[in-house]
């Protein structure tokens, strides 16, 4: 196929798994404020502050009274916004039309329908109570596209590709929602006088990643701040966990290149060597400095994402 085409196939899944992440957040830390043990946690402010957050414009003038409607508009419907969930799947649909020919008639419909379905959504109705309808359609929405690529696709090339685009960004995402919960949770405190292992905030951490009723079964314990980071960073069968995405990315660029021994400077040889390096990770080591955790994974995906496009779509 055209590099041009395998770059739009890799960010149709980027962009469709973006999408759901976000919308996601937005649901659960709006609605789980209503049950937070605490009074900053509870606040509409600080919630409306960790959207922004985690849609990449965060607000950080404490002063600043935020309007609750235009700062949901302007997360999820708010097309002029490169960073909405509408412009994201506006960009999805553009994709899977340079590349119609490669994917299936099922994706494309409900690729398609799921694009109207937003772009039709009434601005009116979700900024006043539409946000759980809204964000529950879309994250379902997400779950048939992802359903769509793994029943009514070959799994070839075209395949390897579009997954690729969709565990890199699954990863990315999860880091992403855990600095916003980790800043979150640094700024509420616990709700039994412990400023972090207990805070409420990792509660909405997992559910976020609609990962708490694995980590409950796994554990079997409520979770904290160690437990919690660890099931989502190095659990290898937690299936939205770091280390998981990464393992996913490994096996679908070994099945592009076929090289029994990568090279040094290949896309292929770069995955393994962060693969190798969490796979033997401990979780007390990330917990000591978690920013510089994220920093460093926030970037290693990012120089995986951009190896992936030199090598294979350019």
């Amino acid at each position: 196929m055209l590099s041009r085409v395998a770059n739009n196939l890799f960010w149709m899944g980027r962009y469709i798994e973006r999408s759901e992440h976000i919308a996601r957040y937005l649901n659960v830390n709006y609605f789980s404020s209503l049950d937070a043990p605490n009074e900053l946690s509870q606040s509409r402010q600080f919630v409306l502050r960790s959207m922004l957050f985690m849609a990449s414009d965060p607000v950080k003038d404490p002063n600043i009274k935020l309007d609750e409607e235009k700062v949901l508009f302007d997360i999820a419907l708010n097309k002029d916004n490169p960073v909405s969930i509408i412009s994201y799947l506006q960009h999805a649909r553009e994709n899977a039309n340079s590349a119609r020919d490669l994917i299936s008639t099922e994706l494309y419909e409900a690729l398609n329908k799921f694009y109207h379905y937003t772009l039709n959504y009434p601005i009116d109705k979700f900024v006043k109570n539409g946000l759980y309808d809204f964000t529950v359609n879309v994250a379902e929405s997400t779950s048939i596209l992802k359903a769509k690529i793994r029943g009514t696709l070959l799994h070839d090339d075209v395949y390897s590709i579009m997954m690729l685009g969709v565990h890199i960004e699954r990863a990315t995402q999860i880091v992403r929602i855990i600095n916003a919960k980790y800043n979150d949770a640094s700024l509420a405190g616990g709700s039994y006088g412990d400023h972090l292992q207990n805070s409420y905030e990792w509660t909405t951490l997992l559910k976020c990643a609609e990962s708490y009723d694995m980590m409950r079964r796994f554990y079997k314990k409520p979770p904290r701040s160690l437990t919690t980071l660890e099931f989502l960073i190095l659990n290898p069968i937690c299936p939205r966990s770091v280390m998981t995405c990464l393992n996913e990315v490994s096996k679908h660029i070994s099945d592009l290149s076929q090289e029994k021994t990568p090279s040094k400077n290949s896309a292929e040889f770069l995955v393994g060597k962060v693969k190798s390096e969490y796979q033997f990770k401990l979780i007390e080591e990330i917990e000591e400095d978690l920013q510089s955790f994220i920093e460093r994974i926030l970037k290693q995906l990012n120089d995986i994402a951009k190896k992936i496009e030199i090598e294979y779509f350019l």
